[in-house]
């Protein structure tokens, strides 16, 4: 329940970014690192992924054009296809590090000094089978030498990176474009367009201390002394659920905490003396308002304690007030 102002449509990309990965749908498949995706070439398993792929796409572009940012990190090709720019063999490296080690190895020495016999093919390995898959006309009979092997890379990476997934990339791109026109980010980079999706990676307390605002404490008062050493102890993880749990989003605007967005344009994160409650009551958030209600504890101690209580308990979820 709630009413939306901001914080709950905050909180609903942020849902549905988490449920884009969930394995149940076989849309996507991680990286070697875990910590960027791209479509699982095997998605059919899943016998409505297209559809599933433009729906995504749809939301990706509603949450740019509506200013919302999401906790979804794609491949850095996967960016590129959504500019409209060819993916290059280096773009595999964050894919398959050891794969592209590989390719690096072919392209810096002589097959025949490495050992390597090589056709302009690539094997399929899904569903317990597995399949030879030309690059050009009856590629499993054509020898790959020391002139064309850059092209074998090439073929090779544009057949990971595009081909084996081309209808799921295809659909994701009619999604993303019905929301958003190419000609207005094709001035973006791929790392500036994950930037404009997924904001700053990083959270910057120093940044979000100069940008707070106070009702009802100061910033000498010992209560926001203790508040700013708990934040500063926090690890990253917990910086996010902190800010998922006040402004319903645990991404950092690309400008910084200054440009933090509320139900009245650019709202910056406050913190109000809650007026009344019990003793040691649970602080509450306004993620509409990016404000956050203090109460006043005993010690930093229990000012912790609650902390950690109420952004591990209270991340989601909306309530009357």
């Amino acid at each position: 329940e709630g009413v939306d102002a901001g914080g709950l449509s905050r909180e609903f990309f942020a849902i549905l970014a988490k449920e884009m990965f969930n394995p149940n749908y076989a849309l996507f498949m991680s990286t070697e690192d875990g910590c960027t995706f791209q479509p699982n070439p095997n998605s059919s398993i899943n016998p409505d992924d297209l559809r599933y792929f433009r729906f995504v796409g749809r939301i990706v572009g509603k949450a740019v054009v509506d200013g919302f940012l999401l906790d979804a990190h794609f491949t850095r090709s996967l960016y590129k296809h959504m500019l409209g720019v060819k993916p290059t063999h280096h773009d595999m490296q964050a894919i398959d590090p050891d794969y592209y080690k590989n390719l690096q190895m072919i392209l810096e020495h002589n097959l025949e000094d490495i050992g390597l016999e090589l056709t302009f093919s690539t094997e399929d390995h899904s569903f317990g089978r597995s399949r030879t898959i030309d690059l050009i006309p009856d590629g499993r009979n054509t020898i790959v030498t020391d002139e064309t092997k850059s092209r074998y890379v090439d073929l090779v990476c544009q057949h990971r990176m595009t081909s084996a997934i081309e209808k799921q990339i295809t659909a994701f791109l009619e999604g993303w474009n019905e929301m958003v026109d190419p000609d207005l980010i094709s001035i973006f980079s791929a790392k500036e367009l994950e930037l404009l999706i997924s904001g700053m990676p990083d959270i910057d307390i120093h940044d979000l201390k100069n940008n707070t605002e106070y009702n009802g404490y100061r910033p000498a008062d010992k209560e926001i002394g203790w508040f700013w050493n708990i934040m500063f102890s926090l690890k990253r993880s917990e910086k996010a659920a902190f800010l998922q749990f006040v402004t319903g989003s645990s991404k950092v605007p690309l400008s910084g905490f200054s440009e933090l967005s509320g139900m009245r344009g650019v709202q910056k994160f406050s913190i109000n003396k809650a007026a009344s409650g019990p003793a040691g009551a649970l602080m509450s958030a306004h993620t509409c308002f990016n404000a956050l209600d203090l109460p006043v504890y005993k010690s930093e101690e229990e000012m912790k304690e609650k902390l950690h209580y109420a952004i591990s308990e209270g991340g989601g979820g909306f309530g009357f007030a």
